[in-house]
């Protein structure tokens, strides 16, 4: 598959509709991130504007950037620039959804791999089991 802007966008769209339900999904969005931090030097991508989160953290009030690309809108966390340069839209519009994309999880990660040069780092730890340890109990009055 040929990485033009339309599929690219449609990939990006797929892994960011798979990282919300990812049990581990800080490796998807940060292929989402990377892909579109190109598609913008690039000017492929445009940033429209600043948006209030939907899910702030620690309920504070929080913007998140708005970015077309192709026919598709992301949001990506600010930088310091962002808030001087572009315009605040205001609340998230509900009424506009992005454009369905049939496209599998394997082939996003695959193409976007390669247009961003990003790929994981086997030096992960898997998240294994707990071993179990024994509570130590001492008499009353001892020192631990």
């Amino acid at each position: 598959m040929q990485s033009s802007i339309e599929n690219l966008s449609r990939a990006i769209f797929t892994v960011n509709r798979h990282a919300k339900t990812a049990p581990d999904p800080k490796f998807l969005y940060t292929l989402k991130r990377q892909a579109l931090e190109k598609l913008l030097a690039e000017g492929k991508a445009t940033k429209k504007g600043l948006h209030f989160s939907k899910n702030p953290k620690n309920s504070r009030q929080q913007s998140d950037v708005l970015v077309s690309a192709g026919e598709y809108f992301f949001h990506l966390p600010p930088t310091k620039e962002d808030f001087s340069e572009l315009p605040h839209l205001g609340e998230l519009n509900d009424h506009y959804r992005n454009p369905k994309a049939n496209m599998s999880l394997s082939v996003a990660k695959t193409l976007l791999q390669q247009y961003a040069n990003y790929y994981p780092t086997e030096d992960k730890k898997q998240p294994g089991k707990k071993t179990y340890q024994k509570p130590i109990f001492k008499r009353l009055g001892e020192s631990y």
